[in-house]
């Protein structure tokens, strides 16, 4: 079993940056790659970035590239979710997952392929 806890949302205005952080604790974390996906409201889950296990990946969803950056530190079991230049439309609940061993984009992109998730926070951007 691995237990993921997501922090860092909150209320910020568009064009502000948070960090997100997901703290893994359980089995190894350097065995699974993590992956963020969000839900906005009325919406379906989606996914945002992924890091490879080896950290030697990563892939993000067009809309938040070149804005949001994602990056794990092994040594504290922890991922992030750095996000820059927030716009209204990156509302949503954030979710972190782990999945063991992904080593594609197709899995590293497809919520179906974590096994473990988080219970989400919540990032509210304001026009």
């Amino acid at each position: 079993q691995v237990q993921l806890v997501e922090s860092g949302g909150g209320l910020v205005q568009a064009g502000d940056s948070l960090r997100l952080s997901c703290e893994a604790s359980g089995r190894t974390f350097s065995d699974y790659s993590m992956g963020w996906f969000r839900q906005g409201p009325g919406k379906e889950r989606e996914f945002v970035a992924a890091i490879l296990w080896s950290q030697s990946s990563t892939v993000y969803q067009n809309s938040v590239k070149g804005r949001f950056t994602i990056s794990r530190d092994n040594a504290k079991n922890t991922v992030y979710l750095q996000m820059n230049s927030l716009k209204s439309e990156d509302t949503a609940v954030y979710y972190c997952a782990a999945g063991m061993r992904l080593g594609s984009i197709a899995t590293m992109t497809d919520q179906t392929r974590y096994e473990y998730w988080g219970q989400g926070t919540q990032v509210t951007v304001s026009s």
